[in-house]
């Protein structure tokens, strides 16, 4: 049984990104004793982000800067929030024929979320 999920990602600018996460995608930034690291928390979410200066930008990576599809009550509520904070929105909100609806943003890293609820 899996109890619970965390993301690891790698990201160019920790402060750059932890400040995005707060402030823009709305998680609470946690240090974890490691000048590296943090864990970016919102709801059920957890993203373990270290600072990897040197690593491939995830914007170069093309399709798989997809690292999460996060299941949600109402997809809608995020959608606006975000569209309000002006997220690179990839994909909008569409109900889809595989039973979803649901729509991708573009984190300021480069990395791709899609975010969506069962219809």
């Amino acid at each position: 049984m899996i109890n619970r999920q965390m993301y690891v990602l790698a990201v160019q600018d920790l402060q750059l990104s932890s400040d995005y996460y707060r402030d823009v995608l709305g998680f609470t930034i946690r240090e974890i004793g490691d000048d590296g690291w943090r864990v970016f928390e919102r709801e059920g979410c957890q993203i373990m982000a270290g600072h990897c200066p040197n690593s491939t930008p995830a914007a170069e990576l093309g399709d798989h800067s997809y690292f999460a599809y996060l299941m949600v009550d109402n997809a809608e509520v995020y959608y606006l929030e975000f569209n309000d904070k002006n997220v690179d929105v990839i994909k909008h909100l569409n109900d889809e024929p595989w039973g979803m609806r649901e729509f991708a943003i573009r984190t300021i890293d480069g990395h791709r979320i899609m975010i969506g609820q069962e219809l």
